[in-house]
């Protein structure tokens, strides 16, 4: 049931509303975005690949968690379980992202730690999730979905990006490692993580205020996770070791600020690091594969970097050599 356009604009029609409308780029999305008109107003469309049952849909659920629990997403207007549209309050186009690489130095510092400071905002309300049953809930980093990602990464960059799988050794050793890393991450994955939470899901809305959006695939995770995302996502020049330590240590900060668990500071920058292992390389699995398989392209340039990033990361552990060799070579 791929037909956007012909769905929307029955959906707007017995509606009422008009059928004029403007495509929105949805990134590596398979949902199609359009900005309409809405109540004399603007909103957006978002029109899933398929119907959906209110029930199981999880950026409805998600969405109603993260509001109960006072978190900046956009608030749902209406939606067709049939027709698969879910129309949100519009919030502009001002993506963080832009906003980061258009700003002054000392502009940038601030959007970056208000962003950082939505993440314990999302851990507080790992409580408020599993009392109300939300999907959110009972979906977790555990081993299995963490290896998925980083057997995903092996299938796309080494086999469908450079078309040079690895050797079966070298293969097969890797997976230990990965295994290792992955059953270390999910003995850590305690709390609500948004999953995807990086300055292309963070919006400034009309009033200045920072805004969470593509938020539904939100599960339980490491402390760490959200943060990696949202540091080291898609970046061309990896930071320096001081910057991340300093970003780490608001961080901890701001978690108790809220009255959060204390976190000892070593015991999270070895945390940070495996998780930047697996998060950074899952990232370079997307990137291969929507280079190649969807023609986005523009998401190569983020590959280097990401493997300079995961080398350091594994070099400070002293953890995992034959990935550090297989690293070693990318990088």
């Amino acid at each position: 049931m791929p037909d956007f356009l012909s769905r929307l604009e029955t959906f707007l029609a017995e509606r009422g509303e008009s059928l004029s409308f403007q495509q929105l780029t949805p990134d590596a999305s398979t949902r199609e975005y359009f900005r309409i008109g809405w109540r004399s107003a603007t909103a957006i469309a978002c029109v899933y690949p398929e119907a959906f049952l209110e029930a199981e849909q999880s950026y409805l659920d998600v969405t109603k968690l993260f509001r109960s629990a006072m978190l900046p997403v956009a608030a749902v207007l209406d939606f067709d379980e049939v027709l698969g549209v879910i129309v949100l309050e519009d919030m502009g186009d001002r993506i963080l992202r832009d906003e980061i690489l258009a700003s002054s130095e000392e502009r940038r510092e601030e959007l970056i730690l208000g962003a950082i400071d939505l993440i314990p905002r999302i851990q507080a309300a790992t409580g408020k999730a599993f009392e109300t049953n939300s999907i959110a809930s009972r979906l977790k980093f555990d081993t299995d979905k963490l290896l998925w990602e980083l057997n995903f990464f092996k299938e796309h960059y080494f086999t469908t990006l450079k078309k040079q799988p690895l050797l079966p050794d070298i293969d097969a050793a890797v997976t230990e490692e990965f295994n290792e890393l992955c059953a270390e991450l999910e003995s850590k994955a305690m709390v609500l993580c948004h999953r995807d939470f990086h300055a292309a899901n963070l919006m400034i809305d009309q009033t200045g205020a920072l805004r969470i959006i593509d938020h539904q695939d939100a599960r339980i995770g490491s402390v760490a996770y959200d943060l990696v995302s949202f540091l080291l996502d898609r970046i061309t020049e990896p930071p320096t070791a001081e910057w991340l330590a300093e970003k780490r240590r608001h961080f901890l900060s701001e978690r108790e600020r809220l009255g959060l668990v204390s976190i000892d500071e070593q015991s999270f920058t070895k945390e940070f690091r495996l998780q930047t292992i697996q998060r950074c390389l899952k990232a370079v699995g997307t990137f291969s594969y929507q280079s190649v398989n969807r023609g986005k392209t523009y998401f190569v340039p983020f590959i280097k970097p990401m493997f300079r990033i995961v080398l350091r990361a594994a070099e400070n552990l002293e953890m995992f050599p034959e990935l550090t060799k297989v690293l070693a070579r990318e990088a």
